[in-house]
């Protein structure tokens, strides 16, 4: 009779509702974070060998694919933010070949679990410089997080992000963009999505009890 009880009080509790308020939010944070955690490691050497090929048949210089190999190098696996000072050129269709390098790139992007974390518009020049020449002024600022090296090179070792990528030279006078890991980094979407889910959990939680 007592282990018929105690099925009957376990039935019971993975039907309660209010087990499912917790639950539920909690696997949907878990799967989240696990598609947008790097969970497959530093690049390895045949990755790194793998991309350099690509690159070389792209036509990089020799600078450039060494500059690529120690990127790869010193990969820890985790998510790097790229920092980016742009200045339009001075043309009419700037705008527009901007528009259409973003066209291609946002969506390799978001199918990464890559996006933007930050953009704006420069109000001023540069308020403090030195040790660089012609670097006084810049048009705008954008920051994007990648969930790891390899989807950079992934992305730009693709054929088609070449040719997309001319659209991004033909809008700019000049850019620098620049990678670097986070040391305080509070946009981070896991801890935005957590906050959300306890924020709406409590919530409903809340109104449950007034029941």
């Amino acid at each position: 009779m007592w282990p018929a009880r105690e099925c009957l009080v376990r039935t019971d509790l993975f039907r309660s509702p209010r087990l499912w308020l917790w639950a539920a939010p909690g696997l949907m944070w878990l799967l989240f974070c696990l598609w947008y955690t790097n969970t497959s490691g530093a690049i390895s050497e045949p990755e790194r060998e793998a991309f350099l090929e690509a690159a070389a048949q792209m036509g990089w210089g020799d600078e450039r694919l060494a500059s690529i190999e120690r990127f790869m190098e010193q990969d820890d696996g985790g998510q790097f933010l790229m920092v980016n000072l742009l200045d339009l050129a001075d043309d009419p269709e700037a705008g527009a070949n901007m528009s259409r390098y973003m066209e291609h790139m946002l969506p390799a992007l978001l199918e990464r679990a890559c996006h933007p974390t930050f953009a704006g518009d420069v109000v001023h020049q540069a308020m403090d410089l030195a040790g660089i020449e012609g670097a006084e002024t810049w048009g705008s600022v954008g920051i994007v997080r990648y969930r790891s090296r390899r989807d950079l090179l992934e992305i730009a070792m693709n054929p088609v992000f070449s040719d997309k990528h001319d659209y991004k030279i033909e809008a700019l006078a000049k850019t620098i963009a620049v990678p670097i890991a986070p040391s305080i980094y509070l946009s981070d979407l896991r801890l935005f999505l957590l906050l959300v889910l306890l924020a709406v959990i409590g919530i409903a939680n809340a109104l449950w009890a007034r029941r």
